[in-house]
């Protein structure tokens, strides 16, 4: 083992969970204020699931890429890029939200949808973001097998999310319910 099959991975690390650590204050900031607002949480939500697995994705995949060895330059740079085009989007789709964006589904009652920003074109920017996170640390990392774990976890787990955050959207804001491509959260 060549200490750049450690340094990489474990460097990259510390690195996506220094920004899920800044993201978390953030959101625990903005839901205070949310609640204190009238902020109403959805029965059912994964986000307990999710604060344990969203990181362990990351912490498996380091260890796929201590074992599996430094990635060839071209995997390291598509990786590389991946990630910056994903934290991207995710940091355009939590400024689009300002103080309504955290990790936990939180509605305040009869708020306009937000349809400014990422949201104009999609409904979920956030977790497409979130997807090209994993997949560009996987790449990144030399971390295939578990990358594609965490993928596909990570998909099981958002597709119940989302439809918690829908079936909240549509309740709290009635005009959510009239289809307009538009129009977005």
């Amino acid at each position: 083992m060549q200490r750049s099959d450690v340094v990489i991975p474990v460097a990259a690390l510390a690195v996506v969970m220094a920004i899920m650590l800044a993201e978390l204050q953030r959101s625990r900031r903005n839901e205070r204020r949310l609640r204190e607002r009238g902020a109403v949480e959805p029965e059912g939500d994964v986000y307990r699931a999710l604060a344990i697995v969203y990181p362990g994705m990351f912490v498996l995949m380091t260890i796929e890429g201590v074992l599996r060895g430094t990635p060839s330059v071209a995997a390291l740079a598509g990786g590389v890029a991946i990630l910056a085009a994903a934290k991207v989007l995710k940091l355009w789709a939590i400024e689009s939200l300002g103080p309504r964006w955290s990790y936990r589904v939180l509605v305040v009652p009869a708020a306009p949808l937000v349809s400014m920003g990422p949201y104009a074109w999609l409904r979920h920017p956030n977790y497409l973001a979130v997807f090209g996170e994993i997949a560009g640390f996987a790449f990144i990392v030399n971390a295939p097998f578990s990358g594609l774990l965490s993928l596909l976890t990570f998909a099981l787990l958002v597709r119940k999310r989302v439809a918690i955050e829908e079936r909240a959207l549509g309740l709290s804001n009635p005009e959510s319910r009239i289809p307009n491509p538009g129009r977005n959260r």
